[in-house]
Order: structure tokens, then C-alpha cells, then sequence
């Protein structure tokens, strides 16, 4: 039981007379914001990205003696 060709046309067409052509990539970027970010609260992670390190660390020789 799953939609047909025929419906997923009627629902896209519904969608176009009610928002218009313009409007549809602002709601679609909204949409993928919207589930990035509540992917990103169901692992519990912080609203800044955690980087471990943002300068590498310079690797010195071991002394010799």
C-alpha cells in the first residue's frame, strides 16, 4: 500500500499552487536544516561542531643522551 504515480503527481502539483515555484527551495533548504539539526540532537552533540584539534601539533625529536 504505497502512493502511485498518479498521486505523487497530484500532491506536487497541490504543493506548486500553494506555494509557488519561488518558494519551494526556501521550505526545501528549511526542511534539511531542520532534520540536520534534529539528527544532530538525537546523538547529543553540541550546536558547534567539536574539533580535537584546529592546529596541528609540532612533533619534536626526543632528546638525545
Amino acid at each position: 500500500m504505497g502512493l502511485g504515480h498518479w498521486e505523487i503527481i497530484v500532491i506536487v502539483l497541490a504543493v506548486l499552487l500553494l506555494f509557488g515555484g519561488r518558494k519551494i527551495p526556501e521550505l526545501m533548504k528549511g526542511l534539511g536544516t531542520g532534520m540536520r539539526e534534529f539528527k544532530r540532537g538525537l546523538r547529543g552533540e553540541d550546536e558547534e561542531p567539536r574539533r580535537s584539534n584546529d592546529t596541528p601539533q609540532k612533533l619534536e625529536p626526543p632528546p638525545n643522551g
